[in-house]
């Protein structure tokens, strides 16, 4: 039986989008919570879309509210969380978006302060992960990441074969976005497309070739990484992004992962995703400050990693960790969520769901 005080948490997810290119993780993070036995608190979606269907999914949550755009400013963000906090008691707040995990480390004191609980990474860890630095902190620790280059022009890519970099090319943002280009015309045009939304400079990596193979689990801030889980991507977006995947046990995965959680001290969950070639060697590829779009597959394999957050917020043993399946599947697919008039009206205008459901 859970403890009183863990099956009556009020949990607020953000992240429930769901765009079948690149879909949030916040509405795979509340299957996680609501499928624990005897779980009767509340789970509330936070987005910041009035189409984002978490929000409306009554099955999955009891209450959607929608979020200022990170572009509003923390205070916005603050004043939002204030006036939900006032309505909903929330406990615990899971972040499930990159965008945002900034912002919340900045308000961590004062979200704190309306009795809200968050397992964070500090701001220079986050940050040492970030793209255009990740190259050089994996390399100092010995861990292989794949060549490199910073462009400012986009007259780089005419000639680039000449200095060494040949097409295909992933061509990244700073921060967020990325696309393969197989010739100088893609790699022009995800260039300008990239540094239009995300600025300047452009992140170029060679391309490597072999298995994408993704880890999660959980830091506890000292070093120690717990209840992982590894998957190998069967299937992908456009973007990238996992549509099938099979869990898989991989040492030479693992080891990546723990040198790197103990290099960064990581607090909170994680994913890393890697390239392993045909020769057996791992290239860092990114590390993601929250649970991926693909944590139901940890959930399903035994490791609910969502209710283990909690639990370590609760100051409570990890009971739900255990050694994970290999050989289990994960195939996404898209679903229509319905909606009522009245609760897209009400959404479009005061930018939370109608209580009927």
């Amino acid at each position: 039986m859970l403890r009183k005080e863990m099956s009556q948490l009020t949990i607020a997810v953000t992240g429930m989008n769901a765009r079948a290119d690149n879909p949030g993780s916040g509405m795979a993070v509340v299957r996680c919570l609501r499928e624990v036995a005897n779980f009767q608190g509340k789970i509330i979606g936070l987005g910041y879309d009035v189409l984002d269907p978490g929000l409306f999914q009554s099955g999955l949550t009891d209450a959607g509210y929608l979020l200022p755009y990170p572009s509003s400013g923390e205070q916005e963000l603050l004043g939002r969380l204030q006036y939900i906090q006032e309505k909903e008691g929330i406990d615990i707040l899971i972040p499930c978006l990159d965008a945002e995990i900034l912002s919340m480390i900045h308000l961590q004191d004062d979200i704190a302060a309306l009795g809200i609980k968050m397992l964070l990474p500090t701001k220079d860890q986050l940050q040492l992960r970030n793209k255009d630095r990740l190259h050089q902190f994996a390399n100092e620790i010995g861990v292989k990441t794949p060549e490199q280059i910073t462009v400012t022009n986009d007259s780089f890519f005419n000639d680039c074969s000449k200095k060494g970099w040949l097409y295909p090319l992933v061509v990244k943002g700073q921060f967020y976005d990325a696309g393969i280009a197989q010739n100088p015309e893609q790699a022009v045009a995800l260039f300008h497309k990239i540094a239009a939304i995300w600025g300047m400079p452009i992140l170029v990596q060679k391309l490597i070739e072999g298995d994408e193979v993704n880890l999660t689990g959980l830091g506890d801030g000292e070093g120690k990484l717990f209840g992982t889980v590894m998957m190998r991507k069967q299937a992908i977006t456009d973007k990238g992004k996992a549509w099938a995947g099979i869990t898989v046990h991989d040492d030479g995965l693992l080891k990546e992962a723990e040198k790197l959680v103990q290099a960064l001290k990581w607090r909170g969950p994680l994913e890393v995703e890697m390239m392993r070639d045909s020769q057996g060697h791992y290239y860092l590829i990114e590390i993601n400050p929250r649970f991926p779009a693909w944590i139901y597959l940890a959930k399903a394999n035994g490791n609910n990693l969502p209710w283990a957050l909690l639990e370590m917020l609760q100051q409570q043993p990890l009971s739900v960790l255990e050694t994970p399946k290999v050989g289990t599947l994960f195939i996404r697919y898209a679903q229509d969520v319905i909606v009522s008039l009245a609760n897209f009206e009400a959404m479009t205008m005061t930018g939370e769901r109608a209580k009927q459901g």
